[in-house]
């Protein structure tokens, strides 16, 4: 072969084994080498986090507690560290709470997924550094005002310490400085385990099971009958310190104003979604208006599924029930009903309803507050949650303030 030829074909291939030697470096670099071990890249950010009480008391009150804890590991741009609730709602008695995982009842990977670039959860399996931990005091009291904890919460924000603990309070108790349309979001990413909505799906099929056999319309009406005898006592007392008299109902005034919701067809099932143990009255399936056939866990054949349950277990099938209601009717004052409302008026707002005041059955998912009177009207007032409001507050701490 030509010296000349020889040495051009040479010079090509050790520049293409060259290439080739560069080329596999850069894919071992990309593969296996994480960033940080040179090359100009950057490291990834380190997760902080944060860590609240164990979460007590009713499941909407514990559900506002999550979303509150949730928004406030959002402001510390931190990750919370799945909280644990409780079964029971006993919460003086430290040693009866028995607190159950929050992914016994809640899809933690789905939550996450839903929520991913709005806020996320953690394990404490994920901690690198336990003894790294700033332990913090909520403040409490009449001199530990709104704008001294957001203070707080700004001074935290600047820490880089891994985990910041609080103590103290019941997040359902610290001070609120989100908007309802976030806690909204975090309502929307809260998805029943599997085990849990599979035991809605059987109190659900058999609502509608009821009204195929009486060829009544397929959907249903579902009522949070707030006539406990632990309700009926904690509303009057509240009428009487707010000097109100439309926060209770009797077993009738609910009755009447179910059967008088305007554009309501008949016949159609009323579950009724009630404490059956607290409720004194056994009548409370007599006297509704015909073409109204109301239904509670016993009548419906169901009360097995719940009684294997403890409360918490029990509160989150009900809500899932009410939830899926073609029409609901609460208490504006009860946490159970206005979450409740809170969560289909977003989905409503997704449907591009910005209001459903006035406009009755003629969108879906309406509610109804069965404590207050429609004007002009013997029926339930509409009701509609606010989703512009700055802070959760009126639905923490029950109001008459439904927007319509």
């Amino acid at each position: 072969m030509d010296l000349k030829k020889y040495l051009k074909f040479f010079g090509v291939r050790v520049v293409s084994k060259s290439f080739f030697l560069i080329a596999m470096v850069l894919v071992i670099r990309t593969l296996l080498l994480p960033e940080s071990w040179g090359f100009g890249g950057e490291s990834p950010p380190r997760v902080r986090y944060l860590e609240v009480p164990q979460i007590v008391w009713g499941l909407n009150n514990q559900k506002i507690a999550f979303a509150r804890a949730c928004l406030t590991a959002r402001l510390l741009n931190r990750t919370l560290l799945m909280p644990s609730l409780s079964a029971t709602l006993f919460y003086k008695e430290i040693h009866q709470l028995h607190p159950i995982s929050f992914d016994k009842v809640f899809q933690f990977d789905k939550f996450n997924s839903l929520c991913k670039g709005f806020v996320q959860l953690g394990r404490f399996s994920d901690l690198q550094n336990r003894s790294d931990t700033l332990v913090v005091q909520k403040g409490s009291g009449r001199k530990w005002t709104v704008e001294r904890d957001l203070d707080q919460l700004k001074e935290l924000n600047t820490n880089e310490v891994e985990t910041i603990q609080v103590v103290g309070k019941n997040p359902f108790l610290w001070h609120d400085h989100f908007p309802v349309k976030d806690y909204a979001k975090v309502f929307e990413c809260l998805v029943l385990v599997d085990e849990i909505s599979k035991e809605a799906d059987k109190v659900v099929a058999k609502i509608k099971e009821l009204g195929s056999e009486s060829k009544m319309m397929n959907g249903y009406v579902a009522v949070h009958m707030r006539i406990e005898k632990d309700w009926m006592i904690h509303c009057k007392k509240r009428e009487q310190r707010s000097n109100m008299s439309e926060i209770c109902s009797s077993k009738y005034e609910i009755m009447s104003r179910v059967a008088n919701i305007p554009g309501l067809k008949l016949p159609t099932v009323v579950y009724l979604a009630v404490a059956d143990a607290l409720v004194e009255d056994g009548s409370i399936l007599n006297g509704w208006r015909e073409g109204l056939v109301a239904v509670e866990k016993k009548k419906l054949g169901v009360l097995e599924i719940y009684k294997k349950h403890p409360y918490l277990i029990q509160a989150a099938i009900d809500y899932e029930v009410c939830s899926r209601a073609d029409v609901f009717v609460g208490n504006s004052y009860s946490t159970f009903s206005s979450l409740l409302v809170l969560e289909r008026s977003a989905k409503m707002a997704r449907m591009g309803v910005v209001t459903a005041c006035g406009i009755g059955m003629d969108v879906r998912w309406p509610s109804y507050a069965y404590n207050l009177k429609a004007m002009g009207e013997s029926g339930p007032r509409p009701w509609m949650t606010t989703l512009t409001d700055s802070t959760l507050q009126a639905i923490s701490y029950g109001s008459n303030n439904i927007s319509c």
